[in-house]
């Protein structure tokens, strides 16, 4: 876990990021903040689009953000929306996306309020496809 003083910069960036979502279809939005192995914070929101499909989330954004950043390594993920009476985890997709980075990640799930509930990436994607298997079916012949 991060010291007491960076969760809180996550949130309060992931709480900023979420207010700068475009969202004119779902009025769902969601912001995300990643902390970098090397101590930056990049933030993402969900940007949608009309043909629903090609809308992005806050996660991807995030991510993708760093990755043209030059990041590649990352220690934890705070998301946020909305809702008001419980957590609301990373979509499916978001999740695969943020395991091509690693596996031991910190998941912060934040409400509008700013509490919070700690989980990990391998913990919200159990059983998951890696790159690993990949190497392992590139090697058969």
């Amino acid at each position: 876990m991060a010291d007491a003083d960076r969760v809180k910069e996550l949130v309060s960036k992931c709480q900023q990021a979420r207010d700068q979502a475009y969202c004119p279809y779902s009025h769902f939005p969601v912001g995300a903040a990643l902390l970098t192995a090397d101590g930056a914070i990049i933030t993402g929101c969900n940007v949608e689009n009309a043909s629903y499909g090609l809308t992005v989330c806050a996660e991807r954004t995030a991510i993708q953000r760093a990755v043209v950043e030059g990041h590649r390594q990352f220690t934890a993920i705070a998301v946020t929306c909305d809702i008001k009476d419980h957590f609301v985890a990373p979509c499916g997709a978001c999740r695969q996306v943020l395991l091509e980075f690693g596996s031991d990640w910190i998941v912060y799930l934040i409400k509008p309020d700013g509490s919070f509930r700690e989980t990990s990436l391998s913990e919200l994607l159990p059983l998951s496809f890696t790159r690993q298997e990949l190497k392992t079916y590139q090697q058969d012949p």
